[in-house]
């Protein structure tokens, strides 16, 4: 390796490292503010928080990684230009190309690897985070009995307390339980003056410590229909003891969620694709053998012999209908409003079937499009460095967040368009890339020429085989 290709790839590593990180910390703080209200209030413990923080950073990863490509590139080639590194290379006799390959190499081999990545380790990570995810959402809140307020957390149990003292709130004033654990309703009511919460067995059971109160039990009468009978007991001290199992957070298997279009690979979503395809075409296919019977019947001529005709809609005033013809033409009708319901709910369930495969190749497409990604926004922000020649932070963030978020704009309207099917998944995933390479190889015409950012020669971006009119029109002039 050269010395020029070491201090290029010396330039750059600084600024890729410190831009990956803060792209990924960026993203990963949007994802858990997208599912803070999942996970607040639940007590879930820090291993849990940090399995899903591990996961959401392995997910994050092919999309932070184009981000940080981008916005290296820009740093890194913009403060060679400002240094006037990039000036005494090229008095050299290397040419702009040439000073851009080190990195070109660098961005393939983090293509490939985000390939790979996206194919290999974010369908596992998918898995993992999302059935963790959907756990954490099942998971009831943790404990949290308020004052003058009923709580109903705990199952069989309803609990109101009308003053909460001490340091940690676990000196109660105040306290009614209703009791459905019988099936009868609140049929048992316990009344207290004060009491005492605590854990009991590792935070397995809540103890309710209850002083100077009494309980109310309603005991149904067998023999006399006509009501029932109370049993009121009196306590100075009763120790209750609540299960806190379902607060507990009970893991999903997660061969329920390994069907899931994200959490499959290249030739499983291959295989599911080429299922779906298949089966909509056959259903497509037995739609006019389903259809036969609604709108065909038999009518025997003179000789005898059946012909088959097709129900043709016509308007008759029934005032000319005879009783025959009349019944003949409800059953016409009837056929035909049969005809239009089979046709709609047929039609609508193609097209969802449509849509689900067209969700299955967005997903196939979306492994290429994001590694592509990486090779793209090299090839706009090394040669615009080197047009706008300025380093640090400022300006390079500036210009990496437009064109990042005018590609994240045509993938998500692209991605749409394909999923409802109003242009092909094909075009949908990669209209991104269609937009933003022309702008990325014009952006290098421009730095292999020494232009400014808008000193652009039109001329002489029309190849040499198409200026044949121009020439001889500047003779004729």
């Amino acid at each position: 390796m050269k010395k020029l290709d070491k201090l290029i790839l010396q330039a750059f590593a600084g600024p890729f490292l410190l831009t990956f990180a803060v792209v990924q910390f960026i993203f990963l703080m949007q994802f858990m503010m997208k599912y803070m209200d999942d996970l607040v209030g639940k007590d879930l413990g820090l291993g849990v928080i940090l399995q899903l923080l591990f996961y959401f950073s392995v997910l994050i990863v092919p999309i932070s990684l184009p981000l940080a490509v981008l916005l290296s590139s820009l740093m890194t080639f913009g403060t060679l230009g400002e240094h006037h590194e990039l000036t005494a290379i090229k008095t050299a006799g290397i040419s702009l190309t040439r000073i851009l390959r080190p990195v070109l190499l660098v961005s393939l081999l983090l293509a490939g690897g985000a390939f790979w990545f996206n194919n290999t380790i974010v369908p596992l990570a998918n898995l993992e985070a999302y059935s963790l995810l959907w756990d954490v959402r099942q998971q009831k809140l943790a404990l949290d009995i308020r004052e003058n307020v009923f709580y109903n957390g705990i199952p069989g149990f309803t609990i109101k307390v009308n003053e909460k003292q001490g340091e940690n709130g676990d000196i109660l004033r105040g306290v009614m339980i209703y009791d459905h654990t019988g099936g009868r309703g609140g049929s048992t009511v316990i009344l207290a003056d004060s009491g005492r919460m605590f854990t009991r067995f590792g935070g397995q059971y809540l103890g309710l410590e209850l002083f100077r109160g009494r309980s109310y039990t309603e005991q149904p009468n067998t023999q006399n229909t006509s009501g029932a009978s109370f049993i009121r007991q009196n306590f100075d001290r009763n120790l209750i003891t609540f299960s806190l199992k379902s607060f507990g957070l009970d893991r999903t298997k997660k061969e329920l969620f390994n069907t899931n279009k994200m959490m499959l690979n290249l030739g499983q979503l291959s295989h599911t694709t080429d299922s779906l395809h298949r089966r909509l075409t056959q259903e497509r296919g037995q739609v006019l053998q389903q259809l036969t019977p609604y709108y065909s019947y038999l009518h025997f001529d003179t000789t005898g012999q059946a012909a088959l005709h097709r129900v043709q809609s016509w308007v008759v005033p029934p005032s000319r209908l005879q009783p025959d013809n009349y019944l003949i033409a409800q059953q016409a009708a009837n056929r035909a409003r049969n005809v239009r319901s089979f046709l709609t709910t047929t039609n609508e369930r193609l097209t969802n079937l449509n849509k689900e495969t067209a969700n299955y190749r967005i997903e196939t497409y979306r492994k290429y499009t994001q590694s592509a990604a990486i090779l793209l926004m090299f090839l706009i922000g090394a040669p615009l460095g080197a047009i706008i020649k300025k380093g640090g932070l400022g300006v390079p963030i500036l210009v990496s967040i437009v064109f990042f978020i005018i590609y994240y704009v045509f993938s998500i309207m692209g991605e749409k368009y394909g999923r409802e099917l109003i242009m092909p998944v094909g075009v949908g995933m990669w209209l991104s890339a269609a937009v933003l390479l022309p702008i990325g190889l014009l952006f290098l015409y421009q730095a292999r020429h020494d232009s400014g950012l808008l000193d652009i020669n039109w001329g002489q971006l029309v190849p040499r085989w198409l200026r044949w009119p121009r020439r001889g029109y500047k003779k004729a002039v």
